[in-house]
């Protein structure tokens, strides 16, 4: 029986690539393609694929998020992070969230349909280059920011991409309080934007 395969990727150049390279491949059928979480869980939940090759950026929610969720409600489906982010911790932290591989996005489209075959199998995949980074000696982890109860909350909200208007809405506070936690937060974790407070916060565990 072909394994069923789920792809979640927002740019629709990648699904429709992923899509052509996969369909000459007879031990696998692709049975949707999403590009956004939400659509993603709807998926699984209708079409029951056996494995996820998850995009870490997504438009609604972070990869580790929807991996996450994946996991503890489909215990048996298996997860492919299929990214550009080449870093440890990406890697480490996607792991933890219960990934059962992870390739970079120029992997040949033999390796992918290893991966997918392997992971199915009940192993686990992780391309040469991935390998080679998880056997990199990992540095001594900087201090924990010191976050209030309500930034931390605050935090969890960012994170999910939220404005500042919609997590003042769902926390009854103000707008200008919300945006005076999000500069805190960005000076707490010496960070430049929000992109990298979610990268940041999202190495060191903190979402």
């Amino acid at each position: 029986m072909a394994i069923r395969v789920l792809l979640v990727d927002d740019h629709p150049m990648v699904r429709a690539g992923l899509q052509v390279l996969l369909a000459p491949m007879t031990s696998l059928t692709v049975v949707a393609a999403c590009a956004t979480a939400a659509e993603a869980y709807a998926a699984v939940a209708e079409h029951r694929p056996d494995v996820v090759l998850l995009d870490l950026n997504l438009p609604d929610e972070n990869g580790a998020q929807v991996c996450t969720r994946l996991v503890a409600a489909y215990p048996a489906l298996k997860i492919i992070a299929l990214t550009t982010l080449s870093e440890k911790s990406y890697v480490l932290h996607l792991v933890q969230q219960g990934a059962a591989g992870y390739l970079l996005k120029n992997a040949a489209p033999e390796e992918l349909a290893t991966a997918i075959a392997w992971v199915h199998a009940g192993k686990k995949y992780f391309s040469d280059e991935v390998q080679e980074l998880l056997l990199q000696p990992t540095p001594a982890a900087p201090p924990q920011p010191l976050l209030t109860r309500r930034e931390q909350e605050i935090l969890a909200l960012i994170a999910q991409g939220l404005t500042s208007q919609v997590i003042a809405d769902r926390l009854f506070l103000s707008p200008l309080t919300v945006e005076t936690h999000r500069r805190n937060l960005l000076a707490k974790l010496e960070v430049g934007n929000t992109a990298a407070l979610i990268r940041l916060a999202t190495q060191l565990g903190l979402v």
